[in-house]
This record gives C-alpha cells, structure tokens and sequence, in this order.
C-alpha cells in the first residue's frame, strides 16, 4: 500500500519517512493546492481545519474512496487551543462537507484523555455503478 503523508513540518515528515511513507512538504494554507489531479483511495485528516481547502480535499478522493477526518469542534475552548472560531467546526459541519458522500459513521462531543471536544466522521466517495468496495476497520467490516 502506498501511503502520502503531507504536512508544512519537514522535520515531521522526516520522522515518518524511515517507515518507507512517502512524504510531501507543502504550507497548505499558503501556496497552491500541490495534489492538482491526483486521486486517493483514502485521505485522512486529523487536527487541522482550514475550510477553503474542502474542495480540493473532496475532489482528490476516487470515487468509493474513503475519507476519516477528525479535527477540534465549538466547545473545545474551555479545554485549551485552538479557541478561534475560524479553526473549530461548527455543530455537524463535517456533515454538511461530506453531505454529497456516503456517511459510515459520525461523532461530536467530548472526549478525555487529554480532554477535547471533536468532530469526526467516517465517509465513503459515491462508487461508480456496480463498483463494490469492501472496508475493514477493526472488527467492523463493510460491504458497499
């Protein structure tokens, strides 16, 4: 399996890429989008929220590709940075991102250790006719 791993911190990805993972240093938020045409079959994001990027992010998915993204949501103020708006999901935002996608799973709330409020969701790029596609995540598995 070939995995990407994008991040603006080289130091970061040079942590990673002794695990045979290919990397890519880019500033998301300050150069142009650096996957123009390219397609996953999966694309996780955790901890990062700049909204402008949702089309490019949700294009880059193949069709029944999978998409995991988990990141901080209103209500994390009280438990420490981020606590601007502009990088906090909105109540059931990911639902509206995702809303043209197969939703498998979806959660909003608290969570201990370290305390955090969060939004996740688990969602699946509409398949081209007759395509199947199989998940496994843990023990629970998914035919489509």
């Amino acid at each position: 399996m070939d995995v990407l791993a994008l991040d603006k911190d080289q130091e970061a990805l040079s942590q990673i890429q002794s695990m045979g993972i290919s990397t890519l240093c880019a500033d998301l938020e300050n150069s142009p989008w650096p996957l123009t045409g390219q397609k996953f079959d999966g694309l996780v994001v955790t901890n990062y929220l700049w909204r402008a990027l949702w089309p490019d992010l949700l294009d880059c998915v193949k069709e029944g590709g999978f998409v995991i993204y988990e990141t901080f949501c209103e209500g994390h103020q009280a438990y420490g940075k981020p606590t601007r708006a502009d990088f906090l999901l909105k109540s059931a935002e990911l639902l509206d991102v995702f809303q043209s996608f197969k939703v498998l799973g979806f959660e909003e709330g608290l969570l201990s250790q370290p305390s955090r409020y969060v939004q996740r969701i688990i969602a699946q790029k509409p398949a081209l006719s007759g395509t199947l596609t199989h998940l496994a995540i843990g023990s629970l598995e998914c035919t489509y």
